[in-house]
């Protein structure tokens, strides 16, 4: 399955969840399925209007970030400016956040609203091919609409767990149908569980929308080792400084910008394993003749070299 087809179907997925719990409300309050799968619909469709108009000033707020000009970044303008070309892709607004632990991220509803932003960190410890290899990155979620398509999943999600909570409480404190014990017991687990089910599955479309922006980026402008180069950086300085930002926060970043811990933990990531990020990447490199048999290509090598170390 490819990476397009997963997200499609985890959508769907979502998609089902939604509804089927809003058939549940609604029988709950209303006694009519129908009507209360429809009112969420509606209130997700309200929600899905404010964050696409709005998302990209809401992002910058949130992660203290602001829009600069040439002149106060002409390097980040620079890089942004030769690896929008390189993807056909209007050049974005280009913004700095104001941390000192490097990241990236972009933001925007489609490429002409785009914009993508650097922490003051990451200018700080990358050389300019590794700059390049994140700003690709970023560019192949603007060129995706990946944005959007985790506002629209983390909406759906969030009006899950929304409705999930007044099913609950409505169950306990004598909503619904108590004659039926076996389905009001069948209720009161389906509102703890579905909500859990759609937080895997957002945390699932995260990873996906990561891993392939890993590979587009990589091979557009034509150098995985310099992204996994910079991915390596990154991880290192994360785990060393990480920052407190929300689950919907983290999930902008490049890389994981928030605590490491436990194997729970793990599973509740935005992102893939840093480690398998960086093994596609050398695959990808070695598929494109970066680093042959005989060892023809020295650069690409080292490159290898010092991400291995």
């Amino acid at each position: 399955m490819g990476p397009r087809v997963g997200v499609a179907v985890l959508f769907t997925v979502l998609t089902l969840l939604f509804v089927f719990l809003g058939s549940a409300a609604g029988y709950l309050f209303y006694g009519d399925p129908v009507l209360g799968a429809s009112i969420f619909l509606v209130l997700s469709a309200v929600f899905n209007l404010i964050s696409y108009f709005f998302a990209g000033k809401f992002v910058l707020r949130a992660n203290r970030a602001h829009l600069v000009t040439e002149q106060e970044q002409p390097r980040l303008y620079a890089v942004v400016r030769e690896v929008s070309s390189t993807f056909g892709q209007p050049m974005p607004k280009v913004a700095i956040s104001e941390t000192a632990t490097p990241n990236a991220f972009a933001t925007g509803r489609n490429p002409k609203n785009a914009i993508v932003c650097a922490t003051q960190g990451i200018m700080q410890i990358l050389d300019d091919s590794e700059l390049k290899g994140v700003i690709a990155h970023e560019m192949a979620h603007v060129k995706d609409r990946d944005i959007l398509v985790m506002s629209i999943a983390a909406t759906i999600a969030g009006a899950i767990s929304w409705a999930a909570n007044s099913l609950f409480f409505a169950a306990l404190f004598g909503g619904g149908n108590r004659n039926n014990s076996a389905g009001f017991i069948g209720l009161l687990l389906m509102a703890v569980t579905v909500p859990i089910a759609a937080m895997m599955l957002q945390l699932a479309i995260s990873r996906k929308r990561e891993s392939l922006a890993d590979i587009v980026g990589a091979r557009t402008i034509g150098d995985p080792l310099a992204l996994a180069s910079a991915l390596g950086k990154l991880e290192s300085a994360n785990v060393r400084r990480p920052m407190r930002t929300s689950p919907a926060s983290s999930s902008l970043y490049i890389v994981n910008p928030g605590r490491r811990g436990s194997f729970i933990m793990s599973l509740m990531s935005t992102h893939p394993p840093i480690e398998q990020r960086i093994q596609r990447l050398q695959k990808l490199a070695l598929d494109m003749g970066f680093w042959s048999p005989q060892g023809q290509l020295e650069q690409g090598a080292k490159r290898i070299k010092s991400i291995r170390n």
